[in-house]
């Protein structure tokens, strides 16, 4: 395998080549995403905030196909423990929670997910990983009492993915 890579990388394919050819054969009966992330196959385009002031609107149970910004152009609420490095993306989100439960913030890539209010990252209570050929790769529960949230993606390292917020049954 090492020797195919290094081939590829030789040839000028570089890594989104490979990486298309070692996605998973996802059979047509796969297993279907749960009811809570249904949206998730139907985003809509949004811009992250380069801010905490200009941070774009996430609603709960929808899903946003995300333009990041270069990291160096991102000022966060509070510095993430993962930032990345100059040549990531992130970006800043609001969403605002209007019952008390455990949410779910699910994303398409391994990104770095911080979740802040009152001047403070809140501790996660669960994470993993997706449906297998879902496209959903990273999912973080939060338990959230009604209010505003700020939520800080960092590390990414394309410039774009899919994230959605969604209450957990």
């Amino acid at each position: 395998m090492r020797l195919i890579i290094a081939a590829a990388l030789a040839a000028g394919l570089g890594l989104p080549a490979l990486a298309q050819e070692a996605a998973p054969n996802c059979p047509a009966d796969a297993a279907p995403l749960p009811a809570e992330l249904s949206a998730w196959k139907t985003p809509a385009p949004l811009t992250a905030g380069a801010s905490p002031t200009a941070a774009a609107g996430l609603k709960i149970g929808q899903t946003a196909a995300a333009t990041l910004q270069k990291t160096p152009e991102v000022t966060y609420a509070l510095r993430p423990e993962k930032p990345g490095g100059s040549v990531s993306y992130g970006g800043v989100f609001a969403v605002d929670v209007a019952k008390a439960a455990t949410y779910t913030v699910a994303l398409s890539t391994g990104a770095w997910i911080d979740v802040v209010r009152d001047g403070k990252s809140l501790s996660s209570v669960a994470h993993g990983r997706g449906p297998a050929c879902t496209g959903v790769r990273k999912m973080v529960a939060f338990p959230l009492e009604p209010g505003r949230y700020l939520i800080q993606i960092a590390a990414n390292g394309e410039p774009g993915l899919g994230i959605m917020v969604a209450e957990r049954p």
